[in-house]
C-alpha cells in the first residue's frame, strides 16, 4: 500500500517527469494541426536569443529558433524516450552523419564507487532538462493557439 509520503516524493521521480513531457508534447502535437504554421514565428520569451549551435552533435540540431523547431526538437525527443536512444542514435547517423551525444567515460578503477555518483549527476540533469522541455512543449502549444486565435479571445 502506498504511503502519502510516497505519492509526494513520486511527484518527482523520473518516471513522472517523463510522462510530464510525453503528454505535454502529445497535447502540443493533438493541438498543432498545421506545423508548418510555425516557421519562423519565434517562441514568446526566446525572441532575443540566438539560435543554439552545438558543437557535439546533439540532438538540438534540429534547433534554428523558431516554434517549427521546437516542434520538431521535442517530438524527436519524445521518439527517443519512447522507443530508446540506440534508434535515435541510428536515426541521426542516417540523416545527418554523426555519432550521437558524447557520453561520461567512467573510471575502470573506480568504477564501482563513481557509478553512483555518475548515476545521481545524470538523474538530476535529466530531470531538469525534462522539466525545461515539457515547459517548451506547454508554452509552444499556447503560442500556436494565440498565432490561430484560438487561445486568447480576450487579448
Amino acid at each position: 500500500m502506498m504511503q502519502l509520503s510516497d505519492s509526494h516524493n513520486q511527484k518527482n521521480s523520473l518516471f513522472t517527469a517523463m510522462n510530464r513531457f510525453i503528454g505535454a508534447v502529445n497535447n502540443m502535437d493533438q493541438t498543432v494541426m498545421v506545423p508548418s504554421l510555425l516557421r519562423d514565428v519565434p517562441l514568446e520569451e526566446d525572441k532575443n536569443i540566438s539560435p543554439i549551435t552545438p558543437s557535439n552533435g546533439s540532438a538540438t540540431y534540429f534547433y534554428n529558433g523558431d516554434m517549427y523547431s521546437y516542434y520538431v526538437l521535442l517530438k524527436s525527443i519524445r521518439n527517443d524516450i519512447e522507443w530508446g536512444v540506440l534508434q535515435a542514435d541510428d536515426r541521426r547517423k542516417d540523416k545527418v552523419g554523426i555519432t550521437g551525444l558524447e557520453i561520461s567515460r567512467i573510471d575502470p578503477e573506480n568504477e564501482d564507487e563513481d557509478l553512483e555518483k555518475l548515476f545521481h549527476f545524470h538523474l538530476s540533469g535529466l530531470h531538469a532538462v525534462l522539466s525545461k522541455l515539457t515547459r517548451k512543449a506547454n508554452t509552444l502549444t499556447n503560442r500556436y493557439k494565440q498565432e490561430i486565435g484560438i487561445g486568447g479571445w480576450g487579448h
